[in-house]
């Protein structure tokens, strides 16, 4: 039985460049690495040197203020270089792979006869518990916690995002046994949602809640979800897994084996031709994008929640899409000027975008604007489908006001539900850095 969601608000931007529905495998990269920088509020201990030897699955380090969350090596190989930088941080451990990969056996097991208890020991041991993030915060769940609920969206609605049904093609069986595990890791419900108009079989997924969810971006972002699903209050904790790291986790189910390959969409008018590739987590760029010059902006993720990269980065961990757009270098003579560039998508009816709602655009980086006093003109309501102020929940965080944020809802919201307020607020504030930076407060103050 599903439940179907249907989003208003939000705003749907039609980019050029969708990756086209054809996987090839990109070409066996030398490097990789994994990054600590992608594991918020994780401070990593290393557990290898430069220039040990690594199987697929070795730890390479762990969480210093839980031991038990492991970070496992996605390839075999040797480690090459341990980077740092200011203070010593470490930003990357590099590791130079193996012609073919050496997997670390875990010995295959069956989620139906393992208890909750059992199967958190063997996500923990074999590197799948950093895949488990929780809310609010959003950052790698407690494995001490106990969710009310876990959330899995099957359903992408950022620009340009990778199809999910599509990527999960032929992955059916990993899908099914990840979420016989999954399932028993809370006393609740595992909501599953999906494309209303979406005919995969994770229709036919046994153990779950099915939503088919409609709308405009960002109804398929989890956070939207859970607060339309079952809204979190203060106390409460519910758990989230991208839906092809619960096919990781399945696989290590059945084959006792970590097997980091991953789908990964190569989409954006910069890239001569889009598609999925399949790769490992943390490969090179320079696997996937052949244009790397100063002209382009790479973005590992989503052109509003993405990171920038270069060529000679690397694949975020959760990331499954490389998007490359015009690095927006220029400025625009009168740009104040309405309906002067009507090759702009923009909810405003400053641009004649509006008429024409899906026509495809190529965007630049560019601001447009700079940053600028906050006024109330309503434009963040419209592109966020929850019940919170959102202009004052982001005043609250400013000026770091504990308990109006916690009235104000900053349990229900993550970074990425702010994306698209990063792009429609003529404020031209950083949205997304600034509930990053309150939620980050609450940790400290709240935990």
């Amino acid at each position: 039985m599903s439940n179907d969601i249907r989003i208003r608000k939000g705003l749907n931007i039609n980019l050029e460049g969708e990756a086209e529905k054809t996987v090839s495998d990109a070409p066996r990269v030398k490097t990789f690495a994994l990054k600590p920088t992608d594991f918020h509020n994780t401070t990593p201990k290393m557990v290898v040197k430069e220039g040990e030897k690594v199987k697929a699955g070795d730890v390479v380090f762990y969480s210093k203020y839980s031991e038990k969350i492991k970070f496992v090596a996605p390839v075999s190989g040797t480690i090459a270089e341990i980077r740092r930088g200011a203070k010593r941080r470490i930003l990357e451990v590099v590791i130079d792979a193996d012609d073919q990969d050496v997997y670390k056996e875990f010995g295959a097991k069956d989620p139906g006869q393992l208890s909750a208890e059992e199967i958190k020991t063997y996500l923990l041991e074999n590197g799948c518990w950093p895949f488990i993030r929780q809310r609010p915060y959003d950052v790698i769940a407690n494995p001490e916690d106990t969710p009310k609920a876990i959330f899995i969206s099957a359903c992408a609605s950022a620009p340009l995002a990778a199809d999910a049904a599509f990527v999960l093609e032929g992955r059916a069986e990993d899908f099914q046994a990840g979420i016989d595990a999954i399932t028993k890791l809370t006393p609740g419900k595992t909501h599953l949602s999906v494309n209303r108009k979406s005919d995969s079989f994770l229709n036919e997924v046994k153990g779950v809640e099915l939503h088919r969810v409609s709308g405009p971006h960002p109804a398929g972002n989890v956070g939207v979800q859970i607060h339309h699903i079952d809204p979190i209050n203060a106390g409460e904790r519910v758990w989230v897994v991208n839906p092809e790291d619960v096919a990781i986790i399945g696989k290590v189910f059945r084959t006792g084996q970590f097997d980091a390959t991953r789908t990964v969409a190569v989409a954006g008018s910069e890239v001569e031709k889009p598609q999925y590739y399949r790769v490992r987590i943390g490969s090179r760029i320079n696997a996937l994008v052949k244009n790397d010059t100063n002209d382009v902006r790479i973005i590992s993720g989503d052109v509003l929640t993405g990171d920038k990269v270069t060529g000679d980065g690397f694949l975020g961990y959760y990331s499954n899409m490389v998007t490359v757009i015009p690095e927006g270098n220029e400025y625009r003579m009168f740009g104040w000027l309405p309906f002067k560039d009507n090759n702009i998508p923009s909810m405003h009816h400053t641009s004649f975008s509006w008429l024409f709602p899906k026509k495809k655009y190529k965007v630049n980086t560019n601001l447009n604007g700079e940053e600028r006093a906050l006024v109330v003109t309503g434009e963040m309501e419209k592109v966020l489908p929850m019940d919170v102020y959102p202009m004052q929940l982001l005043k609250a965080c400013m000026v770091n006001n504990i308990e109006k944020m916690e009235n104000l809802g900053i349990y229900e919201v993550a970074p990425e539900d702010f994306a698209l307020i990063d792009y429609a607020c003529t404020s031209k504030i950083e949205a997304q850095e600034i509930i990053r930076e309150g939620l980050d407060l609450m940790i400290k103050e709240v935990g």
